[in-house]
């Protein structure tokens, strides 16, 4: 069939098997690119197929020959449907990692159950015996508890009072302004259940249950900060209060893990187009200026770029892993300049529909949101006929 991009709202409904095919390879050529990392041999992706879980899988293979086992949620094509972006990302990895005699192996269902956790474990023991890295990297708006049986809805919205800001339709380019009504306990409660550290912790208990865990391995949960501009709606809304628990949990995981000399770090990443980001109000215009402030100074970077560089030079240089005050690894330190902050700053007092050709990079923003869905990559005939149905090797 001939796929093209179609649109609602906030989120591509098809997506191009050749497009994440080359947005997969782009990745193993930079990471091939910036030489080897003395890293971890066997690892877990639990988010494996998409952003910054996805980069996390590739940096592992391709920078360290590691063994791979991904995990994710992703829908598989039908005839006449396409299938989800991560379903094609991980039909590529595969078969690159193969090409490359990689042991890689997925895994496709709810991480939040008993039951995928444990076929996980099962196929752990099996063929790798332990892990040394497990990355957490989930993105899920839903979560069916495992004991509990309750459905959790995560929502983004501000405690206490209602926010008002500008946002930007990244599809047309209209600057607008928005309101956001404050959240009920209830909401905080239901986001922290599917966006904090439970699920997290679960899974280590689980490895440590099984004696999957090495000694001295890591275990490395990603989150977000971002600047006051966003603060409001992002760190300090029902989003921050599941970032805060996740960040807390990484302490209670390290004090379980003690015995293998283990230990559990949350990574602060920088702000990045994924299909998440682009549905928060307010974020997609300030990732537009963030873009153009860090490309005019040479410092932006994507999912594969942080990635590599949160291995290469925090979590494998042989010294102690530097953090903050809360004990945080701090890779989003280039978005925190000064210098870029206060750029953007200045740029958002100006941005409206008609400045913000000139101060931002939507082009940018839009170009990441479709290649998230495999368009808009040069070398590809977007016009020719594809096969939608590929199959999965090494799917468990």
């Amino acid at each position: 069939m001939v796929i093209e991009p179609r649109m609602r709202g906030f989120i591509c409904l098809t997506s191009h098997p050749k497009g994440c095919e080359k947005n997969v390879i782009n990745q193993i050529e930079y990471i091939k690119s910036k030489g080897s990392i003395d890293g971890p041999k066997n690892v877990l992706v639990i988010g494996a197929s998409t952003g910054f879980g996805l980069a996390s899988r590739i940096t592992s293979a391709f920078g360290s020959n590691a063994s791979t086992i991904g995990v994710f949620f992703e829908k598989p094509p039908q005839e006449g449907k396409t299938a989800s972006p991560g379903w094609y990302n991980s039909v590529a990895f595969q078969e690159q990692a193969k090409k490359a005699g990689l042991y890689a192996k997925s895994i496709n269902g709810d991480a939040f159950s008993d039951e995928i956790k444990n076929k996980t474990i099962a196929l752990i023991k099996a063929d790798l015996g332990k892990i040394d890295l497990v990355i957490y990297s989930l993105a899920s708006p839903v979560r069916v508890h495992p004991v509990t049986g309750v459905t959790h809805r995560s929502i983004l919205k501000p405690i206490g009072n209602t926010y008002t800001n500008k946002t930007v339709d990244f599809h047309t380019g209209i600057v607008s302004t928005i309101s956001i009504d404050p959240c009920s306990e209830e909401e905080i409660n239901n986001t922290v259940a599917v966006m904090g550290g439970e699920d997290w912790e679960m899974w280590m208990d689980a490895l440590v249950k099984a004696d999957a865990l090495s000694n001295d391995a890591m275990t490395v949960a990603y989150s977000y900060i971002g600047p006051s501009l966003t603060e409001a709606v992002y760190r300090k809304g029902t989003i921050g209060k599941a970032k805060d628990h996740l960040e807390a949990t990484a302490f209670k995981i390290s004090d379980k893990l003690k015995s293998l000399n283990a230990k559990a770090y949350v990574s602060v990443n920088k702000a990045l187009v994924t299909q998440a980001s682009s549905a928060i109000p307010v974020i997609p215009l300030y990732i537009s200026l963030l873009y153009k402030t860090m490309k005019e100074k040479g410092i932006h970077e994507g999912c594969i770029e942080q990635i590599q560089r949160l291995f290469k030079e925090r979590l494998y240089t042989g010294n102690p892993i530097p953090t903050d005050d809360k004990g945080r690894i701090r890779i989003d330190d280039w978005e925190m300049r000064e210098d870029v902050q206060s750029k953007i700053a200045e740029t958002w007092l100006l941005a409206e529909t008609e400045t913000l050709p000139e101060i931002g990079d939507l082009q940018g923003y839009k170009a990441d949101f479709l290649n998230l869905f495999g368009f808009g990559f040069p070398g590809i005939n977007y016009e020719e006929d594809v096969n939608e149905n590929l199959e999965m090797e090494g799917l468990q």
